[in-house]
């Protein structure tokens, strides 16, 4: 190699070397060392990290909620069109790498040709044929490293999709789950005003055979039938709230309502479980998929600055070609048919009216922009973490609350009954008592399906986890 050549080849290579714009550093970690502000009075034990192929859902304990997540996960359509959107970045990354390399094409032409007199003066030339075959290679020099940043934007956005398929997956299992316990709280306190009706029946038998013997009058068993018609008012709204809830859980798993029928939750086929992943703030933003969505978002954002600073510089270019061409097909292929060329170009932008420097200013715009973006994530994410701990503190008080006032209501309204059946009580008493233990029994069913709710809702803000696949 001569001395020349070798002087090309080094400064080509120091040239490559070079790339405009600013290099990727993820954000700092500007974590809270804790995530509520006061300590909890009921804090969650915290168990030992779950296998990578344990799915979030598996401590609830349902065969049937893990089977409807699974079938959902593998039908649903927003899902199918996030990953299929996946697979068109992975390709546009893998297509953007080829600009690193020389490109070779193979040209083959034939045609005919007549010039004007007007345009070669006194030569005429009489028609003529000519046939063209060959090959060319043409490579453009990363001077500023505008091919690099392409690339390097280009993954991100594969890897920015890569976690909103994830993000998607763990908001589609999410939504399922609720729905599901949605749907067994309706049925359970369906289940709840069906005794309550029941036991509406009874008071109303009681207070018609108090007014037949003479001890009641009419004005207490139009008191009792009041209460039973209110009472059934209650159960239309769950009806709906049921069938709405299925209703959704056919769209998550991609059927029609009429299709699939949604498997019977129940609220007792459910776990609460007694120690939840523990997961610390400043673990919180390597765990959940749409705090990395937004970094490697971010990551794309400050690569588009590098491209757009790229712009200003030189753009250098070489192509060489090397053919045979010749006015008859028969002598194409003869040795004097022979042809080539080398050709080098350089473009220097010199003025634009601003445009070059505008764009760059815009793609740092857009790096702040997502930067802010990023942040806002992380913060919302602490906020929701935030807000399940604080809710299942306050469940749990709930909880026993309920449970105490359902204890104390069933004995009063027993107690009230028996002392109707004397005659020492009104019937208004009994329909008292028997208004609050409703309240308390319902009350106690539904502190029990939120409790389930917010301890999904913690663990899809912690990040949750997905079996692989």
């Amino acid at each position: 190699m001569s001395r020349w050549n070798s002087t090309v080849v080094v400064l080509a290579a120091g040239l490559c070397g070079c790339m405009a714009g600013p290099n990727f550093v993820a954000p700092a970690d500007n974590s809270p060392s804790r995530y509520t502000a006061a300590p909890l009075t009921q804090p969650q034990a915290a168990e030992p990290p779950a296998e990578a192929s344990s799915a979030w859902w598996m401590p609830l304990n349902s065969p049937r909620l893990d089977a409807t997540i699974r079938e959902a996960l593998e039908r649903n359509r927003d899902l199918a069109a996030a990953r299929a959107t996946l697979g068109q970045m992975r390709e546009l990354s893998a297509a953007s790498e080829g600009a690193l390399y020389p490109q070779a094409d193979l040209d083959a032409s034939a045609g005919r040709q007549k010039y004007g007199a007007a345009f070669l003066g006194p030569e005429k030339f009489p028609a003529f044929s000519f046939f063209a075959v060959g090959a060319s290679v043409s490579y453009m020099f990363d001077f500023a490293g505008g091919v690099r940043r392409t690339i390097e934007h280009q993954g991100a956005l594969a890897t920015y999709q890569q976690h909103e398929v994830e993000a998607a997956a763990l908001s589609l299992s999410g939504n399922v789950a609720l729905q599901a316990l949605a749907a067994a709280s309706a049925r359970a306190q369906i289940d709840s005003v069906q005794s309550l009706l029941a036991d509406d029946q009874t008071d109303l038998k009681l207070v018609q055979d108090a007014f037949e013997s003479g001890s009641a009058n009419r004005v207490d068993v139009l008191n009792a039938q009041s209460q039973l018609a209110n009472d059934q008012t209650l159960l239309p709204p769950l009806h709906r709230a049921l069938s709405t809830a299925e209703n959704a859980l056919a769209l998550l798993v991609g059927h029609a309502p009429a299709d699939w029928s949604a498997p019977d939750f129940k609220l007792d086929e459910f776990v609460l479980p007694q120690q939840l992943p523990s997961t610390l703030p400043a673990e919180l933003a390597h765990h959940r998929p749409d705090i990395l969505a937004a970094e490697a978002q971010l990551h794309a954002a400050t690569a588009a600055v590098g491209i757009a600073a790229a712009n200003l510089y030189p753009q250098i270019s070489l192509t060489a070609t090397a053919g045979l061409q010749a006015t008859a097909l028969h002598a194409l292929f003869d040795s004097s048919s022979a042809a080539g060329g080398l050709t080098g170009s350089l473009t220097q932008p010199l003025f634009d009216h601003g445009t070059l420097r505008a764009r760059e200013r815009a793609a740092e715009d857009a790096m702040h922009a997502s930067l802010a973006s990023y942040e806002q994530v992380v913060l919302r994410s602490f906020g929701q973490v935030a807000d399940a701990l604080e809710a299942l503190d306050h469940d749990a008080e709930l909880l026993t609350s309920e449970q105490s006032a359902v204890g104390i209501s069933s004995e009063n309204l027993s107690l009230t009954r028996e002392s109707y059946s004397a005659g020492n009580t009104g019937v208004l008493q009994v329909l008292e008592a028997q208004r609050q233990s409703q309240q308390a029994r319902l009350g106690l069913v539904r502190a029990q399906a939120q409790r389930y709710q917010d301890t999904v809702e913690l663990l899809l803000a912690l990040g949750g986890r997905l079996p692989p696949g």
